[in-house]
Order: C-alpha cells, then sequence, then structure tokens
C-alpha cells in the first residue's frame, strides 16, 4: 500500500512541484505525492519544468494549488520545503506527521537564464538526494518517528 505524502511552500511553483515530479517519478512505487502552497503563484515555473525534463520528468502538467484543496485528505507526512525556519512555512492543520526539510527558493534566483536554471538545478538536485533520502527512512523506520520528531 502507497503512503501519501505532502509538499508545501507559499507559492507551490518550484520546490513543493519538483518534489513532487521527483518522488512520484522515483519512488512512485512506494510514494504517492502531491503539493500545495499557501498563496499558490498561478503557474509551475519554467525553469522547474525545464530542469526537471532534463532528468526525464514531465511536470508541465502539474499546476499550483492551494494547500486548502487537500484539508479533507489524509496524508501519511506532510514535508515543508521553505529554507526558512520552519515558523515561516505554511502551517498544516490537517493529517499527518509534519517535517521541514528546507531549501533556498530558486524562484528568487537573480542573473541570466542559464545562471537562475543552474540554480533550479541545484534545489532540484539537493531535493532529490535529502527528500528521497528521508522518505527512505520513514519506509524502514530508521527516521525520528522513535523520539516523536517526525
Amino acid at each position: 500500500m502507497k503512503r501519501w505524502v505532502l509538499f508545501l511552500c507559499t507559492g507551490n511553483s518550484a520546490r513543493s512541484q519538483m518534489a513532487e515530479g521527483l518522488v512520484n517519478h522515483f519512488l512512485g512505487d512506494r510514494w504517492e505525492a502531491y503539493s500545495g502552497g499557501t498563496a499558490p503563484a498561478g503557474y509551475v515555473h519554467p525553469l522547474a519544468v525545464k530542469a526537471m525534463a532534463e532528468l526525464g520528468i514531465d511536470i508541465s502538467a502539474q499546476r499550483s494549488k492551494s494547500v486548502a484543496e487537500f484539508r479533507d485528505t489524509e496524508f501519511d507526512l506532510v514535508v515543508t520545503v521553505c529554507d526558512q525556519a520552519t515558523k515561516n512555512c505554511p502551517l498544516w492543520l490537517g493529517s499527518g506527521r509534519v517535517k521541514h526539510i528546507g531549501f533556498p527558493d530558486p524562484a528568487a534566483a537573480t542573473g541570466s537564464k542559464d545562471e537562475r536554471l543552474e540554480v533550479f538545478r541545484q534545489v532540484r538536485d539537493d531535493i532529490r538526494q535529502e527528500v528521497t533520502r528521508y522518505l527512505e527512512e520513514v519506509e524502514v523506520g530508521s527516521d525520528d518517528q522513535a523520539t516523536g520528531n517526525f
């Protein structure tokens, strides 16, 4: 039986969208991922789409969603992906344990298109490494569950 995970950020245009795509692609046999934001940007950032396409993952059909769409959904895990302290991340009042794994916002990157794309690639790769590792720890029970610090 698949576990459900929700990735939260503010705009739901880059980090949480990439996390959703990465988990569904690489761990989709065990996890079903969704994403949402407290103030949805209304679009998936084109550089997030491009960075993900480089891995063969198409997130172009995903859409920026409000976290309110998921209030009645039962998740096993909710992951906030903001780069600031958890207190600045969206608050989740629904079901599921909450874990904060922060990443910088690539949409805030400046410079040329190539320079900004490189920031998206770095955040994509960091999300892939950190989130995948954490979800695999959850699967085997070697996460912080025992201490209640999920």
